[in-house]
């Protein structure tokens, strides 16, 4: 398969995601939407709202010369930096936490493209310290130090899995770099330390943890959500009971079209439909690790990497969630939830993957490498 031909099956993936999710957002949310606010369509309108922005700022981003792409990675991390320290001052609170801007009716949430940032300004930074990546003090430590100052600024909005998400990005980057592996160990046993501290440290944090242990213990409270699910997903059997037909979404499952679509999907299309979402998923993983496998361009190779690790990520803590297999933690399916910043960020994601292969195979075939 061509380099061509793979970012036409990646955008076909996406098509994919994008129609199921349409499809799942108003099936999980027309009910709620029309006793709320007497529309039953609210919620998806928003929603190809959301994909019809998103589509429009991956163009305009294809539409931007590559070079000067990559020279802007300094000052959009600076300026997400500060984005995410006006946010926790000034940003309206909402459920605790204060992560949005409010324009009018439009929200803003600046730690999702904050984490886009962080992905170019650590492929520029890797592409140019080659060299040195394995010197602690010029190549390894200044990605840390970033990387450390952004999840730290999300986790006092408070936001925690964004961070381990972030995180989990700046490793996966140091990896493919070829850093130490002691180094990234050492990296890693603190960020364990780290979290265990932030969970028992906080309240709400610590129930979550308990409950995930054993939700059977506070059934109509911390356990209630995950049980929800876990409902949901036992009812779909093999084959699901149909689309539209999810009862858990009555007003059972709490944040069924965002945080736990994933369990309304299998409800009503089964294991059946789940395994061939976690295939999608996989077409989508493969298609960029394809992508960045061929890039010689280190920059293009890392900021692939990044962005294809970012949405892989993100979707595998949604889905361990949904399961089980992680406590509670809100993150969106990528292409799927509804959500408006996280769908732009997810598709401009994408956009820059496409960019980044594209500008790559110009390079290869006019024999230039950098």
């Amino acid at each position: 398969m061509s380099d061509r031909e793979l970012r036409r099956f990646l955008l076909l993936v996406i098509a994919t995601l994008l129609s199921l999710g349409c499809v799942s957002v108003y099936s999980a949310s027309a009910i709620q939407a029309s006793a709320v606010y007497d529309q039953s369509v609210r919620f998806l309108v928003h929603h190809v709202g959301a994909i019809a922005l998103g589509l429009g700022v991956g163009l305009g981003c294809l539409a931007l010369p590559y070079p000067r792409l990559r020279q802007s990675a300094k000052g959009l991390v600076l300026g997400c930096l500060v984005l995410l320290v006006l946010v926790r001052l000034a940003g309206p609170e909402i459920g605790g936490a204060h992560r949005w801007f409010r324009i009018g009716r439009l929200s803003i949430q600046p730690s999702e493209f904050a984490q886009l940032a962080l992905i170019l300004y650590l492929a520029d930074f890797l592409a140019r310290k080659r060299d040195v990546i394995r010197d602690v003090r010029e190549g390894f430590l200044p990605p840390i130090l970033v990387t450390g100052l952004c999840s730290a600024l999300v986790l006092f909005q408070p936001d925690l899995g964004t961070s381990i998400v972030m995180g989990a990005v700046a490793v996966l980057l140091l990896v493919v770099a070829k850093a130490r592996w002691r180094h990234i160990g050492a990296v890693l046993l603190v960020g364990v330390v780290v979290l265990a501290v932030l969970i028992v440290g906080v309240e709400y944090r610590r129930r979550r943890m308990l409950a995930f242990l054993d939700p059977w213990h506070d059934p109509q409270g911390a356990g209630f959500q995950i049980l929800q699910s876990y409902f949901a997903m036992a009812h779909g059997g093999l084959f699901g009971q149909g689309i539209g037909a999810s009862l858990q979404k009555l007003f059972y499952l709490p944040s069924a079209h965002t945080d736990f679509i994933f369990a309304v999907i299998g409800e009503e299309l089964g294991l059946v439909g789940t395994t061939a979402l976690v295939g999608l998923f996989a077409l989508l993983l493969g298609c960029g690790i394809a992508m960045a496998h061929r890039a010689e361009d280190l920059f293009s190779k890392y900021l692939i990497c990044g962005c294809i690790g970012m949405i892989g990520c993100e979707a595998l803590v949604h889905m361990a969630v949904v399961t089980g297999l992680l406590p509670t933690k809100g993150l969106p399916l990528p292409f799927v939830s509804y959500g408006g910043t996280a769908m732009v960020n997810n598709l401009l994601a994408c956009a820059l993957v496409c960019q980044a292969s594209r500008h790559a195979s110009e390079m290869a075939s006019s024999g230039a490498v950098s």
